[in-house]
């Protein structure tokens, strides 16, 4: 997992980075060190999801970062990652600017109106953050409380779908959290590796209740793309069987292997509304 000392500052240098990214033609060839062609993919990600994705160095590190490439590796793609705003990384996809997306994106029926998503590789679920001795201690109890979270993502479906009506929408996450620490924001919803890891920095907020749903993360693709679609499915279950993918939850969440899927899960098993 990222050291928790980098979170904001991670967070600070995001926006940084949304004008930058690769400036290659998608489907290009370039060489490997073997001198094998390999075909150059850019995927989008947004830096403002740590440990997933998240700025460190003026680069989008984390462990979707590492996962795509390692997927990559595994399927002689060259994997290029370029920084897109969260609400824009679908637009991106049906334009064609970029060929992938990959940024804990939660597998959604409505998402996938619009793109393809790949197999299932990571289990998440949304939890509630509030401060140590507050009067929240679920999710009934947020009403009449003012709630962060960030824009365009299944926390605010799970919101309003509770009936919570005031809710503080962030573009970066950071900005949620620091709404509850200086008091504008009485609890964040938000999905539960990100809670996890901002409150093992931060003593005097905890996390509250069991998790409000069980969503998968999938690696979004463009609907023009079907060969990547299957690419990208085949290297992600070499990465499983290889070992790889593994390592990366010792990396990143220090072996809690509570968010890793076992096997081939099928978008459509798995998608929310």
């Amino acid at each position: 997992m990222k050291k928790t000392g980098a979170l904001a500052a991670a967070m600070a240098v995001a926006v940084a980075l949304a004008g930058c990214g690769a400036q290659t033609n998608s489907g290009s060839n370039t060489s490997s060190g073997s001198g094998q062609k390999q075909d150059t993919i850019v995927v989008a990600s947004n830096a403002t999801f740590p440990p997933f994705e998240y700025a460190q160095n003026g680069k989008i590190v984390g462990f979707d970062i590492d996962m795509i490439k390692e997927i990559g590796k595994a399927e002689h793609l060259n994997v290029q990652i370029k920084s897109v705003s969260f609400d824009g990384i679908i637009p991106a996809l049906q334009a064609g600017s970029v060929d992938a997306a990959v940024a804990g994106m939660t597998i959604k029926k409505d998402r996938m109106q619009n793109v393809n998503f790949s197999n299932a590789y990571y289990r998440s679920g949304v939890s509630v953050l509030t401060k140590k001795g507050s009067s929240i201690h679920n999710l009934a109890d947020l009403k009449g409380h003012v709630v962060a979270t960030e824009t365009a993502t299944s926390s605010v479906d799970v919101l309003k779908k509770a009936g919570i009506t005031n809710i503080k929408q962030f573009s970066i996450t950071q900005d949620a959290y620091n709404a509850l620490e200086s008091g504008g924001a009485d609890a964040v919803v938000f999905d539960n590796p990100s809670n996890v890891l901002f409150a093992k920095s931060h003593p005097d907020v905890h996390i509250v209740g069991g998790l409000l749903t069980g969503e998968y993360y999938g690696i979004a693709v463009s609907k023009k793309k079907p060969e990547l679609l299957k690419e990208i499915n085949d290297g992600l279950k070499k990465i499983q069987e290889n070992g790889e993918y593994k390592k990366l939850f010792d990396k990143y969440f220090n072996g809690d292997e509570r968010g890793m899927v076992k096997g081939v899960v099928s978008p459509a098993s798995v998608a929310v509304q």
